[in-house]
């Protein structure tokens, strides 16, 4: 056995000390950080829900839905009733500017699709068929009385049409409001085609992501930076708070990877017979600065072309007492920037039901 001493250890550089100190203070602000936006994500949620109330009432669609429950919020008397369902991506409150005005000479229904708003998750994929089935479940549960004038903007076209053809009996006029077509992704310049595919995958990577973003608080940062101009910063509170949730995640991303799914489905739902009919068409582009990146002024003013003066004229046509109304002073967001084309359009249909019955 050695009787040699052990060598001593030799001292750390001052260096090493310093970096391992500043790693210290780095990995203690990431935690501080991670848990400020936890607890800032929990204090969203709890005073957003106690801040907007479910607005309306809830259906539970039965066994044959998987037990799924859908919120619609119905006002007004009178008859046909109008149902109304949104575009892709905006919960039922979309319809706030429209509706409470609908209400004074009719019975009106907005109601938020499985996952949107207050109803539950539902079923993938969501399809517009699918959506179609749930929804006349819900009217079915609900009570209302038809047949309805049924009105849509952007993607809720798709549904709507679908319904018309599930379910003809049921639909006695339309409003369709700047609504998809389902030839339109094949109608639009390649730059704009290419930006349609990658919304796809970053919605898909969206969706991986959001619930480690939304716990985190994130999520909430991110959104609540962007501004809708014109609206009030309660309403946009109440929509965020809405849009904030895993469950609308999933929904929308399903119904934007399912879009050539649910076109086919419109394909197939024929045409709307002699039921009447309004178009209403978005006539102004959006600025330059909002749109995706590599689409150009172009691009966009050559599908708008497409949009306004073929595409939209076919929808049209669809009913042989089909209207087309141009709102020359708004973009695709009718809804917000010009809700009394809507409501002016509602009760023409309305009436053109009266008087057919």
């Amino acid at each position: 056995m050695s009787n040699s001493p052990v060598a001593p250890a030799k001292p750390k550089s001052r260096a090493w000390i310093i970096l391992k100190r500043i790693g210290l203070v780095i990995v203690t602000l990431v935690l501080a950080a991670a848990a400020v936006g936890v607890i800032y994500q929990a204090y969203g949620t709890y005073r957003d829900a106690r801040k907007y109330p479910q607005e309306g009432r809830s259906f539970d669609l039965g066994p044959d839905f998987g037990n799924e429950s859908l919120n619609m919020n119905c006002s007004g008397q009178g008859s046909p009733t109008v149902i109304m369902d949104t575009g892709h991506g905006v919960p039922a409150v979309g319809w706030d500017f429209v509706q409470p005005e609908v209400a004074k000479f009719t019975r009106v229904c907005s109601y938020d699709r499985a996952g949107y708003g207050w109803s539950s998750p539902g079923p993938m994929p969501r399809t517009s068929l699918q959506v179609a089935k749930e929804l006349h479940a819900l009217l079915a549960v609900s009570g209302e009385k038809g047949p309805y004038v049924l009105v849509a903007h952007s993607l809720g076209g798709y549904n709507v049409r679908v319904f018309t053809g599930q379910y003809p009996a049921d639909v006695a006029g339309l409003v369709l409001v700047d609504t998809s077509h389902e030839d339109q992704i094949s109608r639009m310049p390649p730059a704009l085609r290419q930006t349609m595919t990658k919304v796809d995958k970053d919605l898909e990577q969206q969706r991986k992501l959001f619930p480690l973003l939304l716990f985190f608080g994130i999520a909430r940062w991110g959104i609540e930076r962007e501004k809708f101009p014109g609206l009030s910063d309660e309403y946009q509170e109440k929509v965020r708070y809405l849009q904030l949730q895993t469950k609308y995640i999933d929904a929308s991303a399903s119904e934007i990877e399912n879009f050539d799914e649910s076109a086919k489905e419109v394909h197939a739902a024929g045409n709307l017979g002699d039921r009447p009919l309004v178009v209403l068409t978005a006539g102004k582009n959006p600025d330059a600065k909002d749109l995706p990146k590599g689409v150009s002024m172009k691009d966009m003013e050559d599908f708008h072309e497409i949009w306004v003066n073929d595409l939209q004229l076919q929808e049209m046509h669809l009913s042989t007492k089909g209207k087309r109304v141009l709102v020359s002073d708004s973009t695709h967001m009718i809804p917000f920037e010009r809700p009394d084309t809507i409501i002016t359009a509602i009760r023409e249909v309305c009436d053109a039901v009266k008087n057919k019955q």
